[in-house]
């Protein structure tokens, strides 16, 4: 199974995959609304503004793992983020990024090594997973900002070819 087949659910619970955004550039983070790393959102939203017509699609995923940094509902998440950050990227169900609950999506992405070959658990909340438009997988920890020139470099190389 590929990563574009993994089931997914929106953030309203209807069903999804990433294979909507196949032949485009993914960034898939999970994220919370509690953590000292929320403020990425404005960097988040601003990758999303400036790559999305080119072909990048920023998902957030939130996750309630760490911390309990998590604990909205859906409509919670969905207004938090809406009205604190003018969040426009697709955001999916609450979901388990570790341990025995770790979504099947998240089996595959935490095979991918970082830049200094850590493979395995996602750290904390904000990692990032850039999914290029071939299907490369690239991760960043959570403490890379979304303006970080490696994370840019990257987004710009994983976009599809105009």
């Amino acid at each position: 199974m590929s990563l574009y087949d993994i089931p997914l659910r929106t953030l309203s619970g209807e069903p999804t995959s990433l294979a909507e955004y196949r032949g485009r550039a993914v960034l898939v983070v999970n994220v919370a609304s509690k953590c000292g790393l929320t403020p990425q959102y404005t960097g988040l939203e601003k990758l999303q503004q400036e790559y999305g017509e080119r072909g990048l699609t920023v998902l957030g995923v939130p996750c309630n793992q760490f911390g309990g940094q998590e604990p909205g509902s859906a409509e919670e998440i969905r207004t938090f983020c809406s009205t604190t950050y003018g969040v426009s990227f697709p955001l999916l169900e609450k979901t388990d990024v570790n341990g025995p609950g770790r979504h099947p999506l998240y089996t595959e992405l935490t095979r991918t090594p970082d830049a200094d070959g850590g493979a395995g658990d996602v750290q904390w909340n904000f990692e990032k997973f850039l999914i290029d438009a071939r299907g490369g997988v690239t991760r960043f920890r959570p403490r890379t900002e979304p303006d970080a020139p490696e994370l840019v470099r990257a987004v710009e190389a994983a976009l599809p070819a105009a």
